[in-house]
């Protein structure tokens, strides 16, 4: 389920985003704190070699693959796969708990018009995206931030771009409720469940009794939404010696993610994500597209323009990228190759406490065409295999008079 719109109205996009991509990739290469130009490529021989070297390298335990480029004293996680999922003890998992959430997920009768579901945003088609811009909510309500992939989610410290959920409990509830989006009333939804036959056996199969509460819609929901795991992508069949290498451009990604590209300060960890709050200079602070992030959750001024890290798992898939939407993953590897855009204050913002500040994470990388086109192979090498999931038949409700 997508993140609701905050501090901003629903307007239309397409005209600006061209425009929008054009100003980051131009504040990006003039306004970083540094210039650096793209490093010489390898010959041919040189790379051959170098391949071969990394060979040696990466076949070796995780544990014991080259150090990486981290920021000293960040905090950082080795790159592997997937843990088990853990369900929390006041929600426990059961397979009937779980075909519940997963029928609850794709009826639109939870929608305050009858005609959205969780899936509308999240469709397994899409890889659990909808590979929009920014999706439609109510009355086709234009919302503002992308909708990301649920996928994986079972394992994100918090959820939203702002991270202002805890849980996927609360995450489903904020959604369920927000009148921008699904604008679902409790009374009318829970009234509505408990005339259909087949919803309360499912609710009494679920959770020992038939009563239909909000809260218990939520946990389904949660259940099901934390069965939804990736972890078969080639980089995983690699880890677990399914496959004996990676292709060359695979491979020289691997090691340009973790040492000179830099990404594994952030995209560390089997999630490919720290989970935490970062700016990457994309607020567009007092321009159109202005999203002042966890801010609207912190009230702190530091948190101005700051998101969530995004999981790369699948990242490939599930383009547009980024909080707003607005960029392919080309572009996004362009500007962090620039060091992302730096905001200049204009003279009216000299004393402005709300200005974002980048995060210092952030440096021009001086990589060159060939670099960026091994770091999209290793990205591609994170995509998961395409799993045909089916909409189940909903539970009938007896029209209302």
């Amino acid at each position: 389920m997508r993140s609701p719109a905050i501090g901003l109205i629903g307007r239309p996009r397409s005209i600006f985003i061209l425009l929008a991509m054009i100003s980051s990739y131009v504040t990006a290469a003039s306004e970083s704190t540094e210039k650096k130009p793209p490093r010489p490529e390898r010959t041919e021989r040189e790379r051959a070699q170098w391949i071969d070297e990394l060979r040696s390298l990466y076949t070796t335990d995780p544990q014991q693959w080259p150090a990486p480029f981290v920021d000293e004293p960040h905090q950082w996680r080795e790159l592997g796969l997937l843990p088990p999922v853990v369900h929390p003890t006041d929600n426990p998992h059961s397979p009937e708990k779980e075909e519940l959430g997963k029928i609850l997920f794709f009826d639109p009768r939870l929608s305050g018009s009858g005609q959205i579901a969780c899936a509308s945003c999240h469709d397994p088609d899409l890889h659990w995206a909808d590979g929009r811009t920014t999706s439609f909510g109510h009355s086709r309500t234009l919302l503002t931030r992308n909708a990301p992939t649920i996928r994986n989610s079972a394992f994100a410290k918090t959820l939203f771009w702002d991270g202002r959920a805890e849980s996927l409990e609360s995450q489903v509830i904020a959604v369920l409720n927000n009148p921008s989006e699904m604008r679902a009333n409790v009374h009318d939804v829970t009234e509505r469940l408990k005339t259909s036959d087949e919803y309360r056996t499912r609710f009494q199969a679920s959770f020992g009794d038939d009563a239909i509460t909000f809260e218990r819609i939520a946990q389904a929901i949660a259940c099901f939404e934390r069965t939804i795991v990736g972890g078969r992508s080639r980089f995983d069949a690699f880890l677990n010696g399914k496959i004996p290498e990676l292709s060359p451009s695979e491979l020289a990604g691997l090691d340009l993610f973790r040492r000179e590209a830099r990404c594994i300060n952030c995209h560390n960890g089997p999630l490919f994500s720290d989970g935490e709050m970062h700016n990457v200079g994309l607020s567009y602070y007092g321009r159109r597209f202005e999203d002042l992030g966890h801010y609207h959750v912190s009230g702190e001024a530091e948190s101005v323009g700051q998101f969530r890290t995004p999981s790369l798992r699948d990242v490939t898939r599930t383009t547009p990228l980024m909080h707003n939407g607005l960029f392919e993953l080309q572009g996004v590897l362009n500007m962090y190759n620039a060091g992302m855009p730096t905001l200049r204050r204009k003279d009216h913002q000299q004393d402005d406490p709300l200005f974002p500040i980048k995060s210092p994470l952030l440096k021009p990388l001086g990589l060159n065409q060939q670099d960026l086109a091994d770091l999209a192979a290793f990205l591609k090498a994170l995509e998961e295999p395409k799993l045909r999931i089916w909409a189940p038949p909903l539970p009938s409700i007896p029209p209302t008079n």
